[in-house]
């Protein structure tokens, strides 16, 4: 790319592979994570996979504006490797009919919502740095070009897998298999109950790992929008943040992807698709496994882990303590009028923290959310009895409860605006957005206009695959 410079870098995930962010605005780093100069040692390659893309068979895909450089390993007790990949740096042999490169407006959505997700404690693949040239793509309409530095153990995908079933090529699949396993599960060859099947038990486990993510995506408001096959890690990690969105107003089916005019991936129906993702996995590691029953069985983990988690994580944010009968029912109750009233999902729950057991005036905060102030009431006094139940103390819930529901997200606002400073050569509010959003759960004071109720103009924000 012509002439690249700096947008910006994430503190926090260079330190996850040892590096100073303060080089990485240095003109060699932006060089090479640019992909203008290839790095000493490093031995760039794309990989190619296949994947369902709205349900429907889409065949060969790979990655066609993605290069990985190679791993990093990081300090002691950071987590080990990173693979650092560069996406939108140019085409690949996997293309097709791109032209490889990714637009400063999705890059810098992209880095945003990584780092902002790590924070919220959400798997995920992470981003280093967002690097910029004036170099004009046409999109929806001509934008200018950007690369975002991403890190993840691996970005192997379900589709990486489904490539070598769909064209008939056992021996590579098994190769993949191993690979994944014996590098990134060992574990499943040293269990007693997995050595005899150890793809079954690799089935298992990616499940297991794709149900709990997306429980943390239902809990937080979290929509992926483009839940292909060839968009699902095989580590559990959420990965490839394009038309994403972070619920605002509640409705259980909204679609944060305009281009997804069915709904195939709405909040609603990420459950459902991401066990159908799931068994087109299991379909492709089959005649690995060569057991449709103990495929099955793999695959059955799905909904008990999804659901223990997800209450796990529910009762957590009302700053329930331990679990009773006739919860799921307060729960649920929760939900249903959030639903009536299209309450702002981050906003309640981080409103409710401050209700008191004993004092009816002290909800007028998170009530004032609610068009149906009289449904809220009666909700309001069975959650005070399920409280009083229990013991609950308010100081030490209001606590509890702060340090799991976030007074900040990634509104499309917030992250519109600081894009369209950016494009203009002002980089100072994707850093600033950059800061809040590494500190979710606290107070920020100073910074509260960033926790609240988004402006009229931001509900005709749209969001698609166009990036």
């Amino acid at each position: 790319m012509p002439a690249p410079y700096f947008v910006a870098a994430s503190s926090r995930a260079a330190a996850l592979v040892g590096l100073d962010p303060a080089l990485l605005a240095q003109e060699d780093f932006v060089a090479a994570l640019t992909g203008n100069r290839v790095p000493e040692g490093a031995q760039p390659l794309a990989a190619v996979y296949s994947g369902h893309q709205f349900g429907v068979w889409a065949g060969q895909l790979g990655d066609g504006r993605a290069i990985l450089l190679g791993d990093l390993s990081g300090p002691e007790g950071t987590g080990g490797r990173m693979e650092l990949q560069l996406k939108g740096a140019g085409k690949t042999p996997y293309s097709r009919m791109g032209d490889g490169r990714a637009v400063l407006r999705s890059s810098i959505r992209e880095f945003l919502c990584s780092e902002a997700m790590a924070a919220l404690g959400i798997p995920t693949t992470r981003a280093l740095v967002v690097t910029g040239s004036q170099q004009r793509v046409m999109r929806e309409s001509l934008e200018t070009a950007a690369v975002v530095t991403r890190m993840a153990p691996s970005f192997v995908r379900f589709g990486s897998f489904e490539h070598w079933h769909y064209r008939d090529k056992p021996d590579e699949l098994r190769t993949l298999a191993d690979y994944v396993i014996d590098t990134f599960y060992p574990e499943l060859r040293e269990a007693t109950n997995a050595a005899a099947n150890p793809y079954a038990a690799l089935l298992a486990e990616v499940t297991r790992r794709t149900a709990r993510m997306i429980a943390h995506w239902q809990a937080v408001g979290f929509m992926h929008g483009v839940m292909n096959t060839d968009n699902m890690s095989i580590l559990g990690l959420t990965l490839d943040y394009g038309p994403f969105g972070f619920m605002e107003a509640f409705d259980v089916n909204h679609i944060c992807n305009h281009t997804d005019q069915g709904g195939r991936y709405s909040y609603a129906n990420q459950v459902a698709i991401g066990h159908w993702n799931c068994y087109a996995l299991g379909n492709a590691l089959l005649p690995l496994i060569d057991s449709v029953d103990a495929a099955q069985e793999a695959l059955d983990v799905y909904m008990p882990e999804f659901e223990r988690h997800l209450d796990l994580l529910l009762h957590a944010k009302l700053g329930l303590v331990d679990t009773r009968e006739g919860d799921r029912a307060l729960i649920d109750g929760l939900f249903t009028i959030m639903q009536a009233s299209h309450v702002d999902f981050t906003l309640l729950f981080r409103r409710l923290a401050e209700l008191k057991i004993d004092a009816a005036g002290s909800d007028e905060g998170v009530r004032d959310l609610f068009i149906d102030r009289a449904a809220f009431d009666a909700w309001a006094q069975r959650y005070r009895e399920r409280l009083r139940a229990e013991g609950s103390v308010d100081a030490e819930r209001r606590a509890a409860m702060n340090r799991v529901n976030p007074k900040y997200i990634l509104r499309n606002y917030l992250a519109q605006q600081a894009i369209e400073r950016a494009q203009n050569g002002d980089f100072g509010e994707v850093n600033k957005l950059l800061a809040i959003l590494e500190q979710p759960f606290d107070e920020q004071p100073g910074h509260e206009a960033y926790a609240a109720l988004p402006p009229d103009w931001a509900a005709h924000l749209e969001v698609s695959c166009s990036s």
